[in-house]
């Protein structure tokens, strides 16, 4: 009996090599070997002609991008967490599943978050700036390079979920009190082992906390959730981390609360126009008032790898007729 045909699927960056090659061996694989991000028209043709779509969180898969699709494309196979880059809803009507790859970068995610938690307050950017400038560091003194402490400070997280939580655990080990908004309460058992202070009402939290963590998705109802005006309701020796998307805070209002002083400072790995950098922020970089890294709070190795077998057991359990466990419905 012939073997059934291999489904064709589009890969639309380079992925790590042990799952590109475990790929290629199950699949009819096209793999996007020189990584660079792909154009709408080559999307587009991608659309076209897979049976299964690879995207990232770098892919703008909206109606338009959907709309040229054939009728061959009937998966799309998310690399990613998030999938704020699809018009799910949009695929869903055109009856192409949309799956993603939940629950492997918490832990890492969390380890940037709190590494910015430190980094921010205590200087880290600034004093390895010294070391490596062309000026000498003429050594210790008791008055030079001042931080703050993180211990007993008040952190405020928003968005409890996996890596909220993972979060949590991170800082009370750093001796910071755990407060939260979400959009749940989260099961008491887990409050008690956090000691977490849970707050319904968001502005009365970010009055009241020294550092706030962004941990909730990007969804419409988190667009510019830290506004202009939440943000004034920061104390001024309050610090910004955010490892979630960057279209949750309003950018330039948070520019301009650094550049006033109205804020103590802020630790980003995510803009708002990425891979844009407003260089007004790249300013305040420079200045000390910020630290910034490249979206690099879920990249590790095991992560990647992680990543790639789910999207692996995805496309395999689809091709088979049963349903992804991973699956992702409009409005989740």
């Amino acid at each position: 009996m012939a073997k059934a045909k291999k489904p064709l699927v589009v890969v639309t960056r380079k992925l790590p090599d042990s799952v590109e090659t475990r790929m290629r061996e199950l699949f009819d694989t096209r793999l996007n070997l020189d990584d660079k991000p792909m154009s709408p028209a080559a999307l587009a043709d991608a659309v076209k002609l897979a049976d299964v779509l690879v995207p990232t969180v770098t892919d703008r898969i909206d109606a338009s991008i959907l709309s040229q699709s054939g009728e061959k494309l009937r998966l799309i196979a998310n690399f990613g967490n998030g999938v704020d880059n699809i018009d799910v809803a949009t695929a869903v009507q055109r009856g192409i599943t949309v799956t993603n790859t939940p629950r492997v970068l918490t832990e890492d995610t969390a380890d940037m978050t709190m590494a910015l938690i430190l980094a921010v307050p205590r200087r880290l950017a600034e004093g390895a700036a010294v070391i490596t400038s062309d000026k000498d560091w003429t050594g210790w003194t008791p008055t030079w390079m001042l931080g703050h402490r993180i211990w007993g400070k008040r952190l405020g997280i928003i968005g409890m979920g996996r890596i909220g939580q993972a979060v949590a655990r991170r800082a009370r080990a750093f001796g910071l009190q755990i407060h939260y908004h979400n959009r749940r309460r989260v099961a008491p058992q887990i409050e008690e082992e956090l000691e977490a202070t849970y707050w319904e009402s968001l502005d009365q939290m970010l009055a009241r906390v020294d550092i706030v963590s962004i941990n909730c998705p990007s969804t419409p109802a988190t667009f510019h959730l830290v506004s202009a005006r939440r943000l004034a309701l920061l104390q001024p020796t309050a610090y910004l981390v955010n490892t979630a998307r960057g279209d949750v805070v309003d950018e330039a209002a948070l520019i301009k609360c650094l550049r006033e002083g109205r804020i103590a400072g802020a630790g980003l790995d995510v803009f708002e126009n990425e891979p844009a950098v407003n260089p007004r922020l790249i300013k305040l970089a420079n200045e000390g008032k910020v630290v910034l890294l490249p979206h690099m709070s879920s990249a590790t190795i095991e992560g990647r790898i992680d990543m790639g077998d789910k999207v692996i057991i995805n496309i395999r359990t689809f091709i088979d007729g049963h349903r992804p466990p991973n699956r992702v419905l409009p409005g989740r």
